[in-house]
């Protein structure tokens, strides 16, 4: 054990001792002090210093100090800036005091947990900062709509002008409430003291959400006389939000950060217009409908008409496979419809719905996995840590898959592979297929928009799909559902019930699925002909179900506790729907199961 003296706060003076004690039960401690060697100071109790373990190394601290005056000794052992502790296994935000002896570890802004912490922090910067210089209700009339490539974009509800001017004055009010090191201070408050908080600071959404909030309890955010809910932690005070920018974009701002893999980077604001409309279209349907949150979407739940809502959703999605399906059939020389979109997307469901509006056409599709075009799992490609590459081009067989696409339109009979995910190999079971005049092959998957993928197909054989579950719900209205966590809880369940992974597999395996996304689908998503949202309203009300048993499944002592947990924390604002409720053919019967494309 080292001997070394902790950095003391000033309620701690280093080798204090309380003085008020009998001169025996002094001497006793000093003599105490004296054979462990240690700095360790008392309590008011009379205690000695906590012994706390990092990085297999034991010091004692005065009970008390903080987590970031600890998390200053470790700093330089970082590779990047500290934003959460774990103290035996129990996450605590920095500004949390330390009093009793445990071991802790540090998260930074490369973590997933500490990236979110930074997203959560610089959000209330900017809210406080709108609150600040637009006023308390243009702050809550603000919502968290979407994020856009390493943009989030904030819709003013008419309250404040999207202009240049505007955006401005709010970054030089975030950067004088940084330079002030301006603190993000928690305080509990009873159910009911918080939903009247919220209700007179005009914040709806927050008090239909916690309607359904099973604790008596709600952590409340206040930052300098403002006030906000959101549902993880944040960092000890705007000091720590120091890479950031703000612009004004269409009719609101975008609020433009690091990513987590160069968390002190503000990259240019990534323009992707096509992925915005769709967005944007979504958001705006769910706004026409009257559901926008969790609350709202709560509410329809216990009103009994949760059903209308389903099938409102699903005739929605209908209308626009159909419009996908004419757009197609007016084409001239089309035959391969490519669908590309990120993990758990709905592709599958997708390309046997639209498969279906075409042959109302006269056309007779054939839809075609590329994942069948896997390489068996031996020749699968590694990634840097030593673990199965699935998503990367290299990952499937792209000759033979060209190979076979040109004898198809060729007029030649073709064998069309099958993949067993259960036994890593590519399997051939008697799935001929022949190209007619009115026949055309719905192909999906990740690589479907990579011309990499279609090199030796023509390009006016091509029609370009780009499908992804946008989610267009909210916790509320500061606090939007990323689009990757719907997906996430899609593939849990997905995985577990037809490819036998475990919940701790699957989010174990998430970080390289997403730079799988980030590198080999994303940059390819505008050149689509077509967006299609495949997220529903309702979905994630029904996978909370299925989801939750999984996630319970992960123990304390595994990595993926935190990401479980969190989510586990997340699921906790939705009451549950019975997947009865779905229609055979709902993209999100593809991860729930009951599908009648038996995917």
């Amino acid at each position: 054990m080292q001997g070394a003296c902790g950095t003391l706060n000033s309620m701690a003076p280093a080798c204090a001792v309380n003085k008020s004690r009998t001169p025996k039960r002094h001497d006793f401690i000093q003599k105490e002090v004296r054979m462990q060697g240690a700095c360790g100071t008392l309590n008011k109790k009379g205690a000695f210093g906590m012994k706390i373990e990092v990085l297999g190394e034991v010091r004692e601290y005065p009970q008390g100090i903080t987590y970031e005056q600890i998390a200053e000794q470790y700093q330089e052992q970082y590779g990047g800036l500290i934003a959460l502790v774990s103290a035996d296994g129990k996450l605590r935000e920095l500004f949390k005091h330390a009093n009793k002896d445990c071991r802790l570890g540090f998260f930074t802004l490369r973590d997933a947990v500490g990236h979110k912490t930074y997203v959560r922090s610089a959000t209330m910067l900017c809210l406080k900062a709108i609150y600040d210089t637009m006023g308390e209700k243009a702050a809550a009339m603000c919502r968290l709509e979407f994020a856009v490539g390493n943009g989030t974009y904030i819709s003013t509800g008419g309250e404040i002008a999207a202009t240049r001017s505007n955006a401005e004055r709010i970054r030089a009010r975030m950067d004088e409430l940084r330079d002030m090191a301006m603190p993000f201070r928690k305080k509990s408050y009873p159910l009911d003291e918080a939903i009247e908080l919220f209700r007179k600071k005009g914040m709806t959404g927050k008090t239909e959400l916690f309607r359904y909030r099973r604790s008596s309890f709600v952590n409340v955010y206040e930052m300098d006389g403002y006030y906000d809910y959101y549902y993880g932690f944040m960092l000890p005070n705007a000091g720590y939000v120091k890479w950031y920018d703000l612009q004004a974009y269409d009719e609101g701002f975008m609020l433009v950060l690091p990513d987590q893999k160069n968390p002190t980077e503000v990259k240019p604001l990534t323009e992707r217009r096509k992925l915005f409309e769709t967005l944007k279209a979504s958001a705006r349907w769910g706004h026409e409908i009257g559901i926008e949150t969790v609350g709202e979407l709560n509410n329809q739940i216990c009103s009994g008409s949760i059903s209308d809502l389903i099938l409102v959703q699903e005739a929605e999605q209908e209308r626009k496979i159909s419009e996908i399906a004419r757009e197609i059939a007016s084409r001239q020389g089309v035959k391969f419809i490519m669908i590309a979109g990120p993990s758990s997307s709905g592709k599958t469901s997708l390309s046997h719905r639209l498969s279906i509006q075409l042959r109302t056409l006269g056309m007779t599709p054939h839809p075609v996995a590329l994942d069948n075009y896997f390489v068996n799992r031996e020749d699968t490609p590694l990634d840097e840590n030593g673990d199965y590459n699935f998503e990367c081009l290299e990952a499937i067989d792209v000759k033979r898959f060209n190979d076979d696409m040109i004898r198809l339109l060729n007029g030649e009979r073709v064998e069309i592979p099958e993949f067993n995910f259960k036994i890593g190999r590519r399997e051939f079971n008697g799935n001929y297929m022949k190209l007619g005049r009115e026949d055309v092959l719905v192909i999906e998957g990740i690589h479907g928009l990579n011309p990499r993928m279609s090199y030796a197909l023509p390009e006016e054989s091509k029609y370009k799909i780009y499908i992804s579950a946008l989610i267009n719900l909210n916790v509320d209205a500061h606090n939007r559902i990323p689009t990757t966590d719907g997906r996430l809880l899609r593939r849990l369940v997905r995985d577990a019930r037809t490819r036998g992974a475990s919940a701790q597999r699957t989010i174990q395996m998430w970080p390289s699925v997403r730079r799988g996304e980030e590198e080999y689908i994303f940059p390819f998503q505008e050149e689509a002909d077509v967006m299609f949202n495949s997220a529903t309203i309702y979905e994630l009300a029904a996978l909370k179900q299925y989801a939750e048993p999984l996630l319970f499944h992960i123990e304390k002592d595994q990595p993926e506790y935190y990401e479980a947990k969190r989510l586990l924390k997340f699921l906790e604002y939705f009451l549950g729907i019975s997947s009865e409720e779905l229609p055979r053919n709902s993209i999100c019967r593809e991860f729930v199961g009951g599908s009648c494309f038996r995917v």
